[in-house]
């Protein structure tokens, strides 16, 4: 099975480095000074890594026989891969196990599907399509995500209030001093105390 290790970014200064996109939580050991990475599309390579170094936290990388600007841009959107077992890591999945994923709360209510996985600077997020078809980013962590049952086809969300945009159909917000929920703004009641005075 094909992993993606990173995707190439812009081309750095002059002397052939490019950043890279980082799709794996090991680089330093995937993308160690000598290691030969596959490509997609596979014309693009095999690369093997000449230089690397982290500036301003981005990972910049050299490869053997790219020298300059020209051949780096070249390289700009291709994916470098290995290939891997079948893992064994109780807690790891690959983002193509969890695209259609059915999404579900604790409860078993249906909430979306899984339409993919993103990388962001802090922690991996689920892409969930809500039943009404909102596009909503989920925190991959375990306390919002307490099941991943690949082999059942669903995944099971505990989101804090307010994360989806369906929670915003179920909170009613009362009034001060009543049992009333609230007026929307924009709503009759704010037409009327406009129309005031």
């Amino acid at each position: 099975m094909e992993l993606t290790v990173a995707r190439v970014g812009k081309a750095h200064g002059l002397r052939g480095e490019v950043a890279l996109d980082l799709r794996t939580d090991e680089p330093e050991e995937r993308l160690a000074v000598g290691s030969r990475l596959e490509t997609r599309p596979a014309q693009a390579g095999p690369l093997t890594v000449a230089t690397v170094r982290v500036h301003q936290g981005r990972w910049l990388v050299g490869f053997e026989g790219v020298r300059d600007r020209t051949a780096a841009e070249a390289l700009r959107g291709v994916e470098l891969v290995v290939e891997e077992d079948a893992s064994d890591e109780e807690d790891a999945w690959y983002p193509h196990e969890l695209v259609g994923l059915r999404a579900e709360d604790t409860e078993g209510r249906e909430l979306g599907r899984i339409d993919g996985l993103e990388h962001l600077p802090a922690h991996d997020v689920l892409v969930l399509r809500e039943t009404g078809g909102e596009r909503t980013l989920v925190p991959f962590v375990r306390q919002i995500v307490p099941v991943v049952d690949v082999a059942g086809g669903r995944v099971v969300l505990d989101p804090p209030g307010g994360l989806l945009a369906s929670d915003a159909d179920r909170l009613e917000v009362a009034a001060p001093g009543t049992d009333e929920p609230a007026p929307r703004e924009g709503g009759p009641a704010a037409d009327d105390a406009e129309g005031e005075g």
